[in-house]
């Protein structure tokens, strides 16, 4: 049997665990059920809860033509005004929302409420992010890269309140930070990644360095998913990002040292398993 090894922390982390028990409950009302969202990013998860009936919207406009029912707003939480939305539209709301991200969005609220700007280190475009500008009062920058940290401005008088998308490498926030003290500037920062993220990540880089073969087991969608891979492939050559054991098959080279496995933190269990049943028990 080969040397197979699954990282400690791999898979759902507290946010993701207590969003699918949420949406779990609900199901149970008997009534109409959507999600504000994907309830996580994992099309497999989500494809399973289509099956038992579950209905994703992307707008509140869409609830007008909808039964009443419940609404779970997913894990990555939403903007306040598509949370008044949802509020207006009559149906039951549940918030799902991460209670590490409701975090931020409180920072945010009560810092932009005082003056200060808000900066936000993510992805412009995910979900969470999107989510934590809607809670600014003021226009708030979003910031990605090295270069546009380099080539931010603002006016020194004023305060940058800097906060993090929950799952953002955290070496790089602190590069990140560097390059802010450089400039001078008067800063509130905010460190908001999730020790979900910094345990996981820490994991992936110690097990990938001693592997010499490396799956990670995630959504592409998942933003912390594709950081364990980037982390992973940068210590192991052969290092593989699937979403179900079916991804595997076939790939893996003939490897005779350690494989080792993580997963994202939208990852099931179930999917864990099988892809660790499947490594142990074939040649390849």
């Amino acid at each position: 049997m080969k040397d197979v090894v699954v990282a400690e922390n791999a898979g759902f982390c507290f946010g993701a665990s207590r969003a699918v028990q949420m949406l779990d409950t609900a199901i149970k009302n008997g009534v109409p059920i959507y999600t504000y969202g994907p309830i996580l990013n994992n099309d497999v998860l989500v494809k399973n809860y289509e099956k038992e009936g579950v209905k994703v919207i992307n707008d509140a406009s869409e609830l007008k033509d909808l039964p009443k029912g419940i609404v779970v707003i997913r894990s990555h939480g939403v903007g306040r005004n598509v949370y008044d939305e949802l509020v207006k539209s009559g149906n039951e709301i549940v918030d799902a929302t991460c209670p590490f991200v409701k975090r931020i969005h409180k920072i945010v609220d009560e810092r932009s409420a005082a003056g200060e700007r808000i900066v936000v280190i993510g992805n412009p475009v995910h979900p969470e992010v999107k989510g934590i500008v809607g809670w600014s009062n003021t226009p708030a920058d979003v910031l990605e890269s090295a270069e546009e940290v380099r080539s931010f401005t603002a006016d020194p008088e004023e305060v940058l309140c800097i906060v993090a998308q929950t799952t953002f490498n955290r070496n790089k926030f602190q590069e990140f930070l560097d390059i802010f003290e450089k400039k001078s500037y008067n800063t509130n920062v905010m460190n908001t990644i999730c020790d979900a993220t910094r345990i996981r990540q820490t994991e992936a880089d110690e097990l990938s360095r001693k592997s010499e073969a490396m799956i990670v087991i995630g959504d592409s969608k998942s933003s912390n998913s594709r950081k364990l891979y980037d982390i992973c492939s940068a210590n192991c050559d052969h290092t593989y990002f699937i979403q179900t054991v079916e991804d595997i098959r076939g790939m893996l080279p003939d490897v005779h040292g350690l494989i080792g496995i993580t997963a994202g933190a939208s990852t099931p269990r179930y999917i864990i398993e099988e892809v660790q049943s499947y490594v142990r028990q074939h040649d390849f």
